[in-house]
């Protein structure tokens, strides 16, 4: 047995302290967890869950003991009832303690720094505990964690996931519902279930030694196989002396026979504990109760003596949430609430926040209360960027005390609709908004809460609602801000309009007036309406010009700036912003989605892939899933690349599912092209060109930006199903768009391969091919070198090897797999080999190192070289949220769990190529 096993058993050992008591079986499997994640099994999740006092924090501080005997550094941290506003608390109150410290007071103030931006927060301190786990295990014990404040509940939900890699254990303690605390396929759930006898008569023995009276082990059957219960009971008999035979209600917790011996200051103190919470500073009670803190020490001598409060030299907690409950069960209700009150007063009167104060005020304020709804205002407005859902419950709370003819309940009202569209809860903000506008206000108060309505109306997709809406109030509006966010918000909504001159002339004018006014909001909605319709329009020229202004005025629109570049083929420049975007907090999920597109216009398919997963892992991660179709559109585009029918069927579903609830015009477009191209690969040629018209329905095929760089493979499925006036129309769009775009190879050379196609004519391909080769993207110049072979092959020209072996190199670099084999065939046939094909697609393996992309391979050898997921991502120019995407893929290929056991397949394999020679 090695050294540290020992310490770790020696740790365990004396299972007659009262908390372990029938809990050996638990406390096993904690062990073996413990040993599985310092042997390198990679990271895990533990749940102990149940009734308070059934047990959970012994085996939470008995686990913690093993640990630390095996060499762990561990965060034990605990959540608090009343601590639901401060953000991070639950988990950060452990990170700073111990021996040594898992984060340093200078991590801790990084990301308080950082703190209103969620994904960012939890990135970083996601790399701060990879590193510091880097060559020691860690262990993170979060208790209570029922009590958990939003942030630190998002962190819980997030962490496990993206560190199970490492050498990281998660213990957490709470009392039901685990869904909430991160649950996977690793996570180990301990319901701890009531004590049997057999344990009730061991803690009995352990307690009041000896032999235990029978009519001792029937009076523990009032515990109901609580072992807190047991123990105060116990504890109770063995204080007094008593035999065990007075009856069980005089002895339940023990707590009311403790209270009646106190002295009626005591008592009184111990209530006035009981609403401050579990834990509270001597000062908040000493105010409460109305008395200097120096005049109380007889008052907690008494409570600590009498096993009711412990002294951490801070604070003073109760020495169990049961018996601080009893205690406050003890309060009539109206008492209670008066008391909650009054310590909310008492907090802000002594210069606290307002996030101690509200937690009182949601458990008293009454409505007409001016001071609960003004800090209830403030609390929200403080939390809305890191805790949006919090926000809006507590806007949402103010709201509701605020007298219904009170003019100040317009005010309240739009700050309600705006947290609660900020933490997308969009019907309700539209509904309260519906509420409020129902008591006819003031026409400038109409106005204003139709402005507001406007993000919440964009973001339901309900863009007639929001044209129809913003007339109505620019028709009222007398205030000059008011009146240019409104004219621009119809700017915005327009331009998903089939009047796309009319959208530009009214984003124009909303822009000008934004300027006059003064007014920045107006001003960033102005000019991304003016992107968005330039962009819908295909004048790429002016949608980089405004979302450039819009980006340097706001930098949270750089993926739209990014985006717009794409289209214009500015890869560089593309580039060069994502490398410097590469550590800004906000709007990860576009930035890497930006990143995605730009990873498929370079044919870098596997990146774009990973890049695209991981932009839809965090929209998940925020509930805010916008750009879902268009994400599963690409990824089942990439698997059609590549030979995966069934993984495109599966992205199909998806996006017919998520159509089905977010019903605009663009996805509806993505949805039809998608569709028709798994139609047109079974040989459903018919059904594939009707979804192209069901397309172009609404608008044109190329509006859809999406769908522009489609636009070739759309004509070659209306050609093959014998529908010549969609392939023309088709090919007449691309032409006008190049028309828009003469500066743009890939709409120059799409718009000749159109042409050719239409037209059968290999010169016009020819000249395609040509144009395409000054531009930056490689598949569409492959498809138009494929058809240009194609076409010189029917010709019988030789030079169609040439055309052919040029687009199956591309495709095969880009590891599209199921086109290279098609052109494969085709220059089987072009240079007259005759015999059977080797084979189908030579796509790679599901498992095992020949499995892993050229990317995953890159990821794999930096960390086996050592590198964090932070420095492997800096390496390669990617997020570190794609690296750890990578790092997913990997290790389900590798079937591994650890970085430990990745290294030791990468150093077997023997692979020669360094990390980025691929």
């Amino acid at each position: 047995m090695s050294p540290d096993r020992s310490a770790g058993q020696g740790a365990a050992t004396g299972l007659s302290r009262p908390g372990l008591r029938g809990r050996e079986a638990e406390l096993e499997r904690l062990r073996a967890l413990v040993e599985a994640v310092r042997d390198g099994e990679g990271g895990a999740i533990a749940l102990l869950l149940g009734e308070p006092g059934i047990g959970k924090t012994v085996l939470l501080r008995e686990t913690v003991a093993i640990a630390r005997a095996q060499g762990f550094v561990v965060s034990h941290g605990r959540a608090e009832e009343l601590h639901e506003l401060a953000p991070l608390a639950s988990l950060a109150s452990g990170l700073l303690h111990g021996d040594p410290p898992l984060l340093s007071g200078t991590d801790l103030a990084d990301l308080a720094g950082h703190h209103d931006q969620r994904i960012w927060l939890v990135e970083r301190l996601a790399q701060l505990i990879e590193e510091r786990s880097a060559g020691t295990p860690v262990l993170i014990a979060v208790d209570d964690v029922q009590w958990a404040d939003p942030l630190s509940r998002f962190a819980l939900s997030v962490l496990p996931a993206r560190l199970l890699s490492s050498p990281v254990l998660w213990l957490l303690t709470g009392r039901d519902d685990p869904e909430l605390y991160g649950q996977g396929s690793l996570t180990t759930t301990l319901p701890l279930r009531p004590l049997p006898d057999a344990a009730l008569t061991e803690l009995a023995h352990d307690v009041l030694g000896g032999v235990v009276p029978e009519h001792v082990a029937e009076l523990l059957d009032g515990a109901g196989g609580n072992p807190f219960l047991a123990s105060e009971m116990l504890s109770g008999i063995a204080a007094s002396g008593a035999d065990g035979s007075e009856p069980p209600e005089r002895l339940v917790l023990g707590v009311r026979d403790r209270l009646g011996t106190l002295r009626p200051d005591t008592l009184h103190f111990l209530r006035i504990g009981s609403v401050l919470g579990r834990a509270f500073t001597l000062a908040d009670a000493a105010a409460l109760c109305g008395r200097p803190a120096s005049g109380l020490s007889a008052e907690v001598d008494e409570a600590i003596a009498a096993a009711l409060l412990h002294d951490d030299g801070e604070r003073l907690l109760f020495r169990h949430d049961l018996l601080r409950q009893a205690v406050y069960a003890d309060l009539a209700p109206s008492v209670r609430r008066a008391l909650h009150r009054e310590a909310a007063s008492r907090l802000v009167a002594a210069g606290r926040s307002s996030a101690d104060a509200v937690p009182h005020l949601l458990k008293s304020a009454d409505p007409g209360d001016q001071e609960a709804i003004r800090l209830l205002d403030e609390a929200a407005t403080d939390v809305i960027a890191v805790m949006p859902d919090l926000a809006a419950d507590l806007a949402v709370r103010a709201l509701e005390l605020v007298p219904s003819r009170a003019p100040m309940v317009f005010d309240v009202g739009e700050r309600a609709i705006v947290a609660l569209t900020r933490a997308g809860r969009y019907t309700q903000a539209r509904d309260t908004g519906d509420t409020l506008l129902a008591r006819q206000p003031p026409l400038d108060v109409f106005a204003r809460l139709q402005s507001v309505l406007g993000d919440t109306l964009w973001h339901l997709d309900d863009v007639h609602e929001l044209t129809r809406r913003t007339t109505a109030a620019l028709a009222a509006v007398t205030d000059p801000v008011i009146r240019a966010r409104l004219t621009a918000r119809q700017a915005l909504a327009r331009s998903r309009g089939r009047d796309l001159a009319a959208a530009r002339e009214t984003g124009e004018r909303a822009l000008a007036e934004a300027e006059r006014a003064g007014d920045r909001e107006a001003r960033v909605l102005a000019l991304w309406g003016l992107g968005e319709i330039a962009l819908n329009a295909g004048d790429c020229a002016a949608a980089v010009e405004h979302h450039t202004a819009l980006s340097v005025f706001d930098a949270a629109f750089l993926p739209e700036e990014a985006v717009a570049r794409i289209h214009s083929d500015d890869f560089d420049t593309v580039r060069r912003l994502l490398r410097t975007a590469g550590d800004d907090p906000r709007r990860p999920a576009m930035l890497i989605w930006a990143q995605g597109t730009l990873h498929m216009g370079l044919g870098r398919l596997d990146d774009a892939d990973a890049d695209f997963v991981t932009a839809e892992r965090l929209e998940a991660d925020l509930h805010v899933p916008g750009n879902l179709v268009n994400i599963r559109v690409n990824r089942g585009l990439l698997a059609m690349l590549r030979g995966d029918r069934e993984a495109a069927r599966q992205h199909l579903d998806v996006v017919r599912a998520t159509v089905a609830d977010r019903p605009n015009t663009g996805n509806h477009a993505a949805h039809q092209y998608f569709g028709a191209v798994v139609a047109d690969a079974d040989g459903d040629h018919a059904t594939a060109a009707e979804l192209i018209r069901s397309a172009q329905r609404d608008h044109p095929f190329l509006r859809w930006r999406l769908l522009r760089p489609h636009v070739v493979q759309a004509v070659g499925i209306a050609l093959r199903a014998g529908d010549r006036n969609l392939a023309e129309d088709l090919a007449a769009q691309a032409a006008e768009h190049a028309v828009r775009n003469p500066s743009v190879p890939t709409a120059q050379g799409t718009a000749a391969h159109t042409a050719g196609l239409v037209n059968a004519d290999h010169a016009i391909l020819e000249r395609s091919v040509r144009i395409l080769l000054t531009g930056p993207r490689p598949l569409p110049l492959a498809a138009a070198s494929a058809d240009l072979g194609r076409a010189l092959r029917a010709a019988g020209d030789p030079s169609a090897t040439a055309a052919l072996t040029k687009a199956h190199d591309i495709y095969a670099r880009a590891g599209a797999d199921a086109e290279a084999d098609r052109v494969r065939n085709d220059l089987e046939r072009a240079t007259r080999r005759s015999g059977r094909r080797s084979g189908g697609p030579r796509s790679r393996p599901h498992q095992g190192w020949d499995a892993l992309t050229a990317s995953e391979r890159k990821v794999a050898r930096l960390i086996a070289a050592g590198h964090t997921n932070r420095s492997a991502a800096e390496t390669l120019f990617v997020s570190p949220h794609t690296v750890s995407t990578h790092l997913a893929s990997i290790f389900r290929k590798l079937s591994v769990r650890s970085r430990v056991h990745m290294v030791r397949i990468v150093l077997a394999e023997g692979d020669a190529g360094t990390a980025t020679d691929d």
